[in-house]
C-alpha cells in the first residue's frame, strides 16, 4: 500500500498527485512503459518515506456537479426511463378510463313554449327544478325560433329584461336582488338562432328559483322559445370530491417523501430542478384545493373564488419552472435576481395577472347581475383579450430561444444533457397530449372565441376533467420521482469522494502508468469500467 501511495504522489517531474495536469492542461505526456528486464521505478538516492492512504490527494469526483444532491435520473438505466414513461402513460390512462365511464358533467331540463306569431312578448316566468348545493351553478339558456324561412341571416340587438327570485324550502318567495335587471343582448340567426345565456348564479343560496324574463323589445316573428335549465350533475359532483380528494392524499404523500429523500441535503446543494419542485409541489396540493368540500358546506362564493386562484398559481407557477429551468441549467453558479429573475417573473406575472382579474371581476358582478357576462358587457374585454395573447406570444417565444440555446450549448454535456432530454421529453408530451384534449373538446373554435372559462368552456363529460387533473398531476409526480435522490445517494457520494476507498481497488498497472477510467467520458452517469477492464485483459 506505501508503495502504491507513493507511486500516486511521485513523478518525472516531482510531486504529482493522481489527478495532476493532463498533456492537454500544459503537463508532460504519460511516460512509456520501460523494457522488458528494467526495473519498473528507478532506484532512488534515499529512501522514500511510506506515504498513509489518509495522506494520499484527494481528486475531484466524478460527479454530476460540484456539490450538488443527486437526483434519481443519473442512475436510470433505457430500461428503467421506458418503465417511467410506460407508468405514467398507464396512470393517465386509467383516469381517462374512469372519466369515460362516469357521469356527464351537465344536466339539463327543458322548458319549451309555443307563442302565436306575434311582435310583442309578455314576459315569461319560469320555475326551475328542485335544486341542492352539489348541483353547484345554474345557467338558464334559451333558443328563439324565427317564423321565416331558414336560408335569412340575422343579427339584430335588443334589450332583454331579467328578474330572478328564490324560492325557500316552505315555499316562501325571496327577492335576492328585489329589482329587474336590463341588458342588451344580440340575436344571430344564420338557419338557426345562437343560444342566449338569460341569467347564471355562480352559487344556490336556495332550493328553487323564478326567472321572470322579457321579450318585449325584439321586434321579429317568433314561432317559438326554447329555454333550458343546466346545472352541474350530482353524481359528477360527487365524483369530483372523491377523485380531488384522491389526488390532494397522493400529493401530499408525494410532497413528503420527495423533501424527505432531500434532507440530508443542504438547500444550497440542491439542484435548481428540486428547488423548483419543492416549490411546485404545495402548490400542487393548492390546485388540486383541499378546501373544496366547503362550497358544498358553505353557501358562499369565496370556495368557488379559492379554487380559481389556486389554479391560476399553480398553472402560472408551471409556466415560470420552465423558463427558469432551460435558462438556469446552463447558468450555474449565482443567479442575480435583476438579470434572471425579474424577466421571467414580469412575463408570466401578466399572464397571472389577466387571467386573475378577470376571474374576480367574473364572480363580482355576477353577485350583483346575474344577467353579467364580461364577454358581452366589459367593453374592454376585446382589448384585454389581445394583452393576454401578445402577452402568451412573447412567453412562447422566449421559451422556444431558452430551449433551442440550451439545446445547442449542453448537448454535449453529460449528466446535463440528460436533465434537459428528460424534461423536455415529458413536457412535450403533456402540451401534445393537452392540445389534442382541447382540439376535440372544442375543434377549430380554440382559438376564436374560447377566451377563458364560461359555459361552453365547462368540461362536457368527466373525462374531460379527468384528463387535464390527472396529466398534470401525473406530471408532476413524474419530475418528483427522478429528480429525488435515490435512497444511498449520500452513501455513494461519499463513498466516491473517499479517495481511501478509491483506491482499494486499483491495480498496481493502474497506479503506475493510469488508468483508461480516469479518462474516458461520462455515458448518462453508467460506469463502464468493466468494459475498459476487459479491453486491456485481452490486449
Amino acid at each position: 500500500m506505501a508503495l502504491r501511495a507513493e507511486a500516486r504522489t511521485t513523478g518525472p517531474g516531482g510531486p504529482r498527485g493522481r489527478c495532476g495536469p493532463s498533456p492537454a492542461e500544459g503537463g508532460r505526456p504519460p511516460r512509456a512503459p520501460p523494457p522488458f528486464g528494467q526495473p519498473l521505478l528507478p532506484e532512488s538516492p534515499r529512501p522514500h518515506r511510506p506515504l498513509s492512504v489518509e495522506s494520499a490527494p484527494r481528486c475531484p469526483a466524478v460527479s454530476p456537479g460540484a456539490g450538488l444532491a443527486p437526483m434519481r435520473l443519473y442512475t436510470l438505466s433505457k430500461r428503467h426511463f421506458v418503465l417511467v414513461f410506460v407508468v405514467f402513460f398507464i396512470c393517465f390512462g386509467l383516469t381517462v378510463f374512469v372519466g369515460i365511464r362516469g357521469p356527464k358533467v351537465i344536466q339539463t331540463s327543458a322548458a319549451n313554449f309555443s307563442l302565436n306569431n306575434s311582435k310583442k312578448l309578455k314576459p315569461i316566468q319560469i320555475l326551475s327544478n328542485p335544486l341542492s348545493t352539489y348541483n353547484q351553478q345554474l345557467w338558464l339558456t334559451c333558443v328563439v325560433e324565427l317564423d321565416q324561412s331558414k336560408e335569412t341571416s340575422i343579427k339584430t340587438s335588443f334589450p332583454m329584461t331579467v328578474k330572478v327570485d328564490g324560492v325557500a324550502q316552505d315555499g316562501t318567495t325571496m327577492y335576492i336582488h328585489n329589482k329587474v335587471h336590463n341588458r342588451t343582448r344580440t340575436l344571430t340567426c344564420a338557419g338557426k338562432c345562437a343560444e342566449i345565456i338569460v341569467a347564471h348564479l355562480g352559487y344556490l343560496n336556495y332550493t328553487q328559483y323564478t326567472v321572470r324574463v322579457g321579450f318585449e323589445h325584439l321586434k321579429l316573428p317568433i314561432k317559438g322559445m326554447n329555454f333550458t335549465w343546466k346545472t352541474y350533475d350530482p353524481a359528477f359532483s360527487r365524483l369530483e370530491i372523491w377523485f380531488r380528494f384522491v389526488f390532494v392524499v397522493l400529493t401530499f404523500i408525494v410532497t413528503c417523501l420527495f423533501a424527505h429523500s432531500l434532507r440530508k441535503f443542504s438547500m444550497r446543494d440542491w439542484g435548481i430542478e428540486q428547488k423548483w419542485m419543492s416549490v411546485l409541489l404545495p402548490l400542487l396540493l393548492l390546485y388540486n384545493d383541499p378546501f373544496f368540500p366547503l362550497s358544498f358546506l358553505v353557501n358562499s362564493w369565496l370556495p368557488g373564488m379559492l379554487d380559481d386562484l389556486f389554479q391560476s398559481m399553480f398553472l402560472c407557477a408551471l409556466l415560470l419552472f420552465w423558463l427558469c429551468v432551460y435558462h438556469g441549467i446552463r447558468v450555474q453558479g449565482e443567479r442575480k435576481c435583476l438579470t434572471f429573475y425579474l424577466p421571467k417573473f414580469f412575463i408570466v406575472g401578466l399572464l397571472w395577472l389577466a387571467s386573475v382579474t378577470l376571474g374576480i371581476w367574473q364572480t363580482v358582478n355576477e353577485l350583483h347581475d346575474p344577467m353579467y357576462q364580461y364577454r358581452v358587457d366589459t367593453g374592454n374585454f376585446q382589448g384585454m383579450k389581445v394583452f393576454f395573447m401578445v402577452v402568451a406570444a412573447v412567453y412562447v417565444l422566449y421559451l422556444l430561444f431558452l430551449i433551442v440555446r440550451a439545446c445547442s450549448e449542453l448537448q454535449h454535456m453529460p449528466y446535463v444533457d440528460l436533465r434537459l432530454k428528460f424534461l423536455t421529453a415529458l413536457t412535450f408530451v403533456v402540451l401534445v397530449i393537452s392540445i389534442v384534449i382541447l382540439y376535440l373538446r372544442f375543434g377549430a373554435q380554440v382559438l376564436q372565441d374560447n377566451f377563458v372559462a364560461e359555459l361552453s368552456t365547462h368540461y362536457q363529460n368527466s373525462a374531460e376533467f379527468l384528463s387535464f387533473y390527472g396529466l398534470l398531476n401525473f406530471y408532476l409526480y413524474t419530475l418528483a420521482f427522478v429528480y429525488s435522490p435515490s435512497k444511498n445517494a449520500l452513501y455513494e457520494s461519499q463513498l466516491k469522494d473517499n479517495p481511501a476507498f478509491s483506491m482499494l481497488n486499483d491495480s498496481d498497472d493502474d497506479v503506475i502508468y493510469g488508468s483508461d477510467y480516469e479518462e474516458m467520458p461520462l455515458q448518462n452517469g453508467q460506469a463502464i469500467r468493466a468494459k475498459y477492464k476487459e479491453e486491456s485483459d485481452s490486449d
